[in-house]
């Protein structure tokens, strides 16, 4: 999948000025804001409006999304019979030393984008509300990181396009040979799996996951194969076995190979 733009998050956090807030717009509501002297989290969850911003208007439906930031003026209509349900909170976007940066613009994502995973921007917004309300430390840091969480994903939604059936299928597959790194996995199996030719799927494979279809399971396999030494009482000959190695001298040799040491200097 290809990048719309570049951008790169600079560490940031944030700080609540408001608590997150849940409203159904009145009957007769329009809202003509006045500067905003921090930013503003505005999502959508039902309804239908328009939202106008430096000359620019978005229809706004459920799933319409805005982080507005200070010096904002933004001006929001509604439909009356369609009236808007939203949810947001005003807040400041500080440093590591909690001081309110000055400069933000370009950590804020692109405004009227509408969330594809409603169902998932909808569950944070509820943990957001939810951790806040338990009133204690860590209901405090919870509600931050939802916010922050809440933020990166409408980025991580303008940057990616929406994956593509083969996309799906592709991270379908790479979550069975994480889950089972020993199984006798073949290409050709998985390329059926995908609907996709070998050459096709070892492309669109390598694309997704960084590696050959070959190297990620071994990357797997080698992975487990650390745990497994690390956590556990296993030989190296049961986690050879367990991983689908013929003899423990082979696996061996290509632990070594592949991470620069034998798997015996673990337990040493």
């Amino acid at each position: 999948m290809e990048h719309k733009r570049s951008f790169t998050v600079r560490p940031f956090d944030v700080r609540l000025n408001t608590r997150p807030t849940y409203w159904i717009c009145e009957r007769g509501w329009e809202w003509k804001s006045r500067p905003l002297l921090d930013h503003l989290l505005w999502y959508v969850l039902d309804g239908v409006g328009a939202m106008r911003l430096d000359g620019h208007i978005w229809e706004l439906r459920a799933g319409s999304s805005f982080v507005f930031g200070p010096g904002a003026c933004p001006h929001g209509t509604q439909d009356p019979d369609r009236r808007l349900v939203v949810f947001g909170m005003h807040f400041d976007i500080v440093d590591a030393h909690r001081q309110r940066l000055p400069q933000t613009r370009e950590l804020l994502p692109p405004p009227g984008h509408v969330v594809r995973d409603t169902t998932f921007f909808a569950t944070l917004a509820q943990r957001c509300d939810a951790s806040f309300r338990r009133g204690n430390a860590v209901g405090e840091r919870q509600t931050h990181l939802f916010l922050q969480a809440m933020v990166l994903h409408l980025w991580e939604e303008a940057l990616y396009p929406a994956p593509s059936a083969v996309d799906l299928a592709l991270e379908e597959i790479i979550r069975a040979i994480q889950l089972e790194p020993g199984k006798r996995w073949t290409i050709e199996e998985l390329a059926q799996q995908a609907h996709l030719s070998r050459a096709q799927f070892v492309r669109r494979f390598r694309a997704v996951a960084g590696l050959a279809p070959a190297r990620f399971m071994i990357q797997a396999r080698l992975e487990r194969a650390r745990q497994l030494i690390q956590e556990t009482n296993m030989t190296l000959g049961q986690i050879a076995d367990a991983l689908g190695y013929e003899d423990v001298a082979f696996f061996s040799r290509q632990y070594k190979r592949y991470t620069g040491y034998a798997p015996s200097t673990l337990r040493r």
